[in-house]
């Protein structure tokens, strides 16, 4: 049993998980579902689309499943995809997707500060921070682990990469390599990101290999392309240079300045 205030407005149809705990004043629309062990504080509303898997809590004044900020939305029926044990604080807005058997997608064990924003169709990983205030457009990319500092503004389309950091006030609209650290205006790569490689038990020799090869990119004289290519011939093979390699091999936007 789940221990839902009668003061709280849900329709019968909405599906609520066992022990539960949801508090005066939340709204919850009819297509939701929610999972076991969710906190929902007062005044949050959870909106038809919305599929959330178990222990997330959810602070007051956030909005989930709101309908996507897009002129080319008609109306479909779309997702937003709620991990587990996320937490979600004050007035976060998470919008569903565009489009009919579109998603938006939050992973697990992510931590969204006051005033996040998260667009339509965005995939989001796992173990993400998004500090206060900073806003995601619409069908952007974020890999495992990567932190937004505060004030951040990732534009539309574009890509972070596993492990990346995002320095406070930095906005951005091309891609961000895995396990680096950018920042400035305009964006530029500022090194390693060696505390998460480290978290993530990346070897000091490997961390020396990930910077080795975004010298290449960054520092060389070169194209990214050619830059690609230097790394597969120079830089010693691991799981992690061949992140950083498909990530550069598959980039629509380019990636960020070099310094």
């Amino acid at each position: 049993m789940s221990d839902i205030s009668p003061k709280a407005e849900i329709d019968p149809r909405a599906k609520i998980g066992n022990n539960c705990k949801i508090f005066p004043f939340v709204y919850i629309e009819g297509d939701v579902e929610i999972g076991d062990g969710c906190i929902i504080f007062p005044f949050v509303s959870i909106l038809n689309g919305t599929r959330m898997g178990g222990h997330n809590k959810i602070h007051q004044g956030s909005v989930i499943g709101a309908l996507p900020q897009d002129f080319d939305f008609r109306g479909e029926k779309s997702e937003c995809i709620i991990g587990h044990n996320n937490i979600i604080r004050e007035n976060v807005v998470i919008n569903r997707a565009t489009h009919n058997g579109c998603k938006t997608v939050i992973g697990d064990s992510n931590f969204l500060m006051e005033g996040v924003h998260i667009s339509h169709d965005v995939k989001v990983g796992n173990q993400c921070v998004f500090g206060y205030g900073t806003k995601i457009a619409g069908d952007c990319e974020i890999g495992n682990g990567a932190i937004f500092s505060s004030s951040v503004i990732e534009n539309a389309g574009t890509r972070v990469g596993v492990g990346a950091m995002l320095q406070a006030g930095t906005t951005f609209s091309k891609d961000v390599p895995p396990y680096i650290i950018a920042g400035g205006t305009p964006v530029m790569y500022a090194g390693v990101n060696k505390t998460m490689c480290e978290s993530y038990g990346v070897d000091e020799k490997v961390i020396k290999h990930i910077a080795n090869a975004y010298r290449l990119v960054f520092h060389g004289q070169t194209s990214v392309f050619d830059a690609m290519h230097q790394i597969k011939e120079q830089v010693p093979d691991s799981p992690e240079i061949q992140n950083i390699v498909r990530f550069l091999e598959t980039t629509e936007k380019g990636i960020i300045s070099k310094l």
